[in-house]
């Protein structure tokens, strides 16, 4: 398998990022986002980096998967979690260790910024997922979300 290229995402990297998160909505949620309100969104992370960053992967020059990570201040502990979202795996490259790379990089970038952990939330039904990340030696949180939308 040829190796991959972890980098960070650039404006250019805007068409990929929007339709994979259109896609990943669709796939995870069977939700239809509005492709204006999400290059809004996705273009607020370049605009205004405190509040995060993706990540992309290459594989021979294409891009074939990506995440967004973003900030959460802990008073608790004084420092900054980092959240992993908005993962996307183009499904061609999917189970060939792309995401094990993406967190990998997330990792080395979060223990170099002191932060103080990584987090994510999965889809309850999604037990591929639930069961990569437990390989990755995350664990499963005791909390449950809820959330108010629209508000």
């Amino acid at each position: 398998m040829t190796s991959l290229l972890i980098r960070a995402a650039e404006r250019a990297d805007l068409p990929d990022l929007l339709a994979w998160n259109a896609a990943m909505a669709w796939e995870t949620e069977h939700k239809t986002l509005d492709a204006d309100v999400l290059a809004r969104g996705i273009t607020g992370v370049f605009d205004k980096p405190q509040r995060g960053f993706y990540v992309v992967a290459e594989r021979e020059g294409a891009a074939i998967g990506s995440l967004l990570v973003t900030y959460e201040w802990s008073d608790w502990r004084n420092g900054d979690f980092w959240w992993i979202q908005s993962v996307y795996v183009t499904p061609d490259a999917r189970r060939s260790g792309v995401f094990r790379a993406l967190h990998a990089d997330v990792t080395r970038r979060a223990r170099a910024a002191g932060a103080i952990g990584l987090r994510l939330y999965v889809e309850t039904e999604n037990h591929r997922a639930q069961q990569t990340y437990a390989d990755l030696a995350m664990e499963r949180c005791h909390y449950f979300m809820y959330e108010t939308s629209p508000l």
